[in-house]
């Protein structure tokens, strides 16, 4: 790697850093092939800077790529050099962040090369839920290398002209631009959670690291709260998904995760008395697939890491259209799957929660520890007057018929049955919820002895 290039991906690397504070490893690095002249070509570093340092304090490994060093291909010693980062983060429990800006496997190193990317694969599996893992396409990432930003938890996406793509979108079929390739799609396709400029990103990320726990026996960090722990959110009913976790969450925080994936649900991390906690809340009354995909990435990624969920459901069915019919199954079963499986403390406020719909989102027979309502929660199989229209056999017996129903699936009918802990005002609703987690801090689940799940 010639000088001014190196440049280019150390300036990365020390701009996002603490001033100071990296520390190169593997600075001697080079590639071995010398086939096709490759012992004449200048990559002494082999086209990528890895090393160590700080964010706000905490400690991070991190390796930048560079795309003017040998076309921005990956070779068998650059992902040798990816692969020991990987090894060094794991060993000190920290967190790893990539800036990608790769055009591919390198050909003149063939299988050497090729196999390079595949341990780079193995790396990542092994480190996904021990250490957080960050990727931030700053360039091309296409082909194999898009694989790298799938095995991350998070992904940070310039959006001028970086592109993440499998095949190189003019090679797709009926695709004339490079349109889908771009950050705005990705992120709609719910590869990528935050776009934006190159400082944007790494402002973002510096938001980020300060509230994930370095590793998943960590526990994540636990700050001085400076906000009112008893603060009223009077109206919190009322307002948007987004808008109603800023008003439970200490001081309005929210890190939301993937947000141009779906328009009905949110999810993203808090900070709640001073401690991490995810979130997942329902932005709209039906849930799509992709509401679902997007919830369960986020409890999984919070049972991996020990942290808490807080659920706010808010939903009364699913999604009418053919998509849901398509993709509905897997990703409802996932969704389930991953509140059923999770070990760490788990609270829910429900608004409504109708239907298996419902039933999926942190329902206390999932194993939800604490669940709340509010006054006018409506909690059942089905909306009422739909319910008493099916089982009635005139208009006489379904008017009566809707109202028993109706008081079925009260709060309060809820309540007595033992599927809520208690009814609460809106406006109590941070305070309880802190309370709720305070008390489950020190929870412990017993699991069935199995290698593990097959959803």
């Amino acid at each position: 790697m010639d000088n001014q290039s190196k440049s280019s991906a150390l300036s990365r690397i020390q701009t996002l850093l603490d001033e100071f504070s990296f520390v190169e490893v593997g600075k001697l690095v080079q590639a071995r092939s010398t086939d096709f002249n490759m012992a004449e070509k200048k990559a002494p570093s082999d086209g990528v800077v890895t090393g160590y340092g700080t964010i706000d304090g905490n400690l991070v490994y991190v390796y930048s790529q560079d795309a003017s060093v040998l076309g921005g291909s990956i070779g068998e010693m650059h992902a040798r050099k990816i692969a020991n980062i990987y090894s060094m983060a794991m060993k000190m429990g920290a967190l790893v962040i990539g800036l990608l800006d790769c055009s591919g496997v390198r050909l003149e190193e063939a299988s050497d090369a090729l196999f390079g990317l595949g341990r780079l694969y193995k790396k990542q599996t092994l480190a996904s839920g021990v250490v957080p893992q960050i990727s931030v396409v700053l360039g091309n990432c296409g082909g194999g290398l898009s694989v790298l930003t799938g095995l991350s938890d998070f992904v940070f996406m310039e959006d001028n002209s970086a592109r993440l793509y499998v095949n190189a979108p003019d090679a797709v079929k009926g695709n004339k631009d490079d349109t889908i390739a771009k950050a705005e799609a990705q992120a709609e396709y719910g590869h990528v959670d935050f776009a934006g400029t190159e400082s944007e990103i790494f402002d973002e990320i510096r938001r980020l690291v300060a509230i994930l726990p370095g590793n998943n026996e960590d526990g994540g960090p636990v700050d001085e709260c400076t906000d009112d722990l008893n603060r009223s959110v009077a109206g919190i009913e009322k307002l948007d998904a987004a808008e109603a976790v800023k008003q439970i969450a200490d001081n309005g925080i929210f890190f939301e995760t993937r947000k141009a994936y779906s328009e009905d649900v949110v999810t993203g991390l808090i900070q709640l008395n001073g401690a991490t906690v995810g979130v997942v809340a329902n932005k709209q009354d039906q849930l799509s697939w992709k509401g679902a995909d997007k919830a369960q990435r986020l409890v999984s990624f919070c049972d991996a890491f020990e942290i808490p969920v807080l659920t706010l459901a808010d939903v009364k069915g699913y999604r009418n259209c053919q998509c849901t019919e398509k993709f509905g199954p897997k990703a409802i079963s996932s969704l389930a799957y991953a509140y059923a499986n999770a070990s760490v403390p788990m609270v829910t406020v429900v608004k409504n929660a109708l239907g298996t719909a419902g039933l999926a989102l942190g329902s206390k027979p999932l194993g939800t520890d604490i669940v709340y309502a509010y006054p006018t929660a409506q909690i059942g199989i089905m909306d009422a007057a739909k319910a008493a229209e099916i089982i009635s056999e005139d208009d006489t017996s379904e008017a009566a018929n809707a109202k028993l129903l109706k008081e079925k699936n009260a709060a309060q009918s809820a309540a007595q049955h033992g599927y809520v802990d208690d009814i609460i005002n809106a406006e109590e609703t941070r305070q309880r919820v802190i309370a709720a987690f305070e008390m489950l801090f020190t929870k412990s689940v017993f699991r069935p002895d199995k290698k593990h799940g097959t959803v």
